[in-house]
């Protein structure tokens, strides 16, 4: 199949149905027809010799080909923006892109409103998405451009995709004001006579602290498990139990709960928190920009002070 022969719109058009799971939706994305967009989708098929999409309901399911193309046509067609946006001036006061970013809900919350509040200022047409992404599909969305950027604990990623570290936090623990057996100062003993909360994604398995409390030879009784540290934060308020998590959350979630916020009673690496981008952005002004307005999200209120107090080069945590 030669290039020469080949309509390369016909590969944006595979990009956003994969994207919407919708024909009209595509089309809607594209500004085209819905029978211009069926046209250029019965032509991908022929091309290929493949469905590329079957009709699942109100949606549409790529197929195991798609699935294989996905991810190098978003390459592809990533390069061809970058090349063509570093021949162009990025205004933020004047664009009207999307960056999508990769961010965990622990980070979503302290990052995304200082970050939302420059940008309201500085490019008030500019829109943020973000959004969560399984550790493992980063890498492949920051090369297909699906994603601009993404925040997260140190990963083990390919030397194409750049990182950064962005802030620094430590662990704290979060008790309800009037608790009965903790009051100004909490320590170890009294940590551990205590129940706790283990706020986790994953159904199984000990959280950070616990690594940490085994290596002494200590171990916690973990009472309730649950997804979202702020939910546990709202339990902590009503119970007598105990809740271990980062500080800047913690002073976030807490801000109407009453809880007060104790230092961890035991030596815990602090969380290294790291920016990625793709190598193939690097000097792309959009990309640039975004990658500035991220360091100064990270670097204010709250977020700036703890970096200046923490103990700079220390080892990333495991992921949580």
């Amino acid at each position: 199949m030669h290039l020469s022969r080949i309509d390369l719109n016909l590969f944006v058009v595979f990009d956003a149905i994969y994207a919407e799971g919708s024909v009209t939706r595509a089309a809607q994305r594209l500004s085209l027809t819905q029978p211009a967009l069926s046209h250029a989708l019965a032509r991908l098929r022929g091309m290929f010799g493949d469905p590329l999409f079957e009709r699942q309901g109100n949606a549409m399911v790529p197929t195991p080909m798609a699935r294989r193309l996905i991810e190098p046509v978003r390459h592809a067609l990533r390069g061809f923006e970058v090349t063509l946006g570093g021949l162009a001036v990025f205004d933020p006061a004047t664009s009207e892109r999307q960056f999508n970013l990769a961010v965990r809900d622990v980070l979503e919350a302290t990052v995304l409103p200082p970050l939302a509040a420059m940008l309201a200022d500085s490019a008030p047409r500019i829109s943020l998405a973000a959004v969560k992404v399984e550790r493992r599909e980063i890498a492949a969305e920051l090369a297909a451009g699906t994603l601009d950027a993404a925040i997260d604990v140190m990963l083990p990623l390919a030397d194409e995709i750049r990182r950064e570290r962005l802030l620094i936090d430590k662990t704290v623990v979060v008790v309800r004001d009037g608790h009965p057996r903790i009051r100004r100062k909490l320590d170890l003993d009294a940590y551990l006579a205590e129940e706790h909360i283990l706020a986790s994604s994953r159904r199984h398995g000990p959280g950070l602290e616990d690594f940490e409390l085994g290596r002494l030879g200590l171990q916690r009784r973990i009472r309730l498990r649950c997804q979202h540290y702020y939910a546990a934060c709202r339990v902590v308020a009503q119970t007598d139990l105990l809740l271990t998590m980062p500080e800047r959350y913690a002073r976030a979630a807490n801000q109407q709960t009453g809880n007060r916020i104790l230092p961890f009673p035991a030596d815990m690496p602090p969380f290294d928190v790291y920016l990625y981008w793709h190598g193939n952005v690097d000097e792309d002004p959009a990309s640039l920009w975004l990658r500035q307005q991220m360091r100064r999200a990270a670097g204010a209120g709250t977020a700036r002070r703890g970096m200046r107090s923490a103990v700079a080069g220390r080892g990333a945590t495991r992921p949580a």
